[in-house]
């Protein structure tokens, strides 16, 4: 079974009572149980993370670099100014998913422009908790091609 680090950044250990209008009921425990469900299904192994260190997520990434593990990443707040984060990701050995639970581009217009998106395989977003679902059958799809 091949690994995947599914990996959250600020504010996304409040899933649950965080702005439930915009990212449901939903809490960080469910979502972990429902990718490690879907990852099982789809003979994944995933491991789900959350930080608020910017530092911390960083080292995550460059850990998947090295070990050439493929990322689901919903950098949360990090995906609009981190370039420290995009240039880690920019390192990347295995495909990269963006996943946003919200639909980023239908809210506030600073948070339109992903610096991360450039450097990933794919995004996905505006589908709820379905997103990491999506990212993950994505994942496999593309484990599945690779030589």
């Amino acid at each position: 079974m091949s690994r995947v680090l599914v990996l959250n950044g600020p504010n996304l250990g409040r899933l649950g009572s965080r702005e439930p209008e915009v990212y449901g009921s939903t809490t960080l425990d469910d979502l972990a149980a429902l990718c490690r469900d879907t990852g099982h299904r789809l003979g994944l192994t995933v491991e789900v993370r959350q930080t608020d260190d910017e530092a911390e997520l960083i080292r995550w990434v460059h850990e998947a670099a090295d070990e050439r593990l493929p990322v689901v990443l919903n950098p949360a707040a990090f995906t609009h100014y981190s370039y420290g984060l995009r240039d880690a990701l920019a390192q990347r050995t295995a495909p990269l998913v963006e996943v946003h639970i919200s639909n980023p581009a239908t809210r506030e217009e600073f948070r339109h422009t992903s610096v991360v998106a450039g450097v990933a395989t794919g995004t996905i977003a505006g589908f709820g908790m379905m997103s990491y679902v999506l990212a993950l059958q994505a994942v496999a799809e593309l484990l599945a091609e690779s030589p």
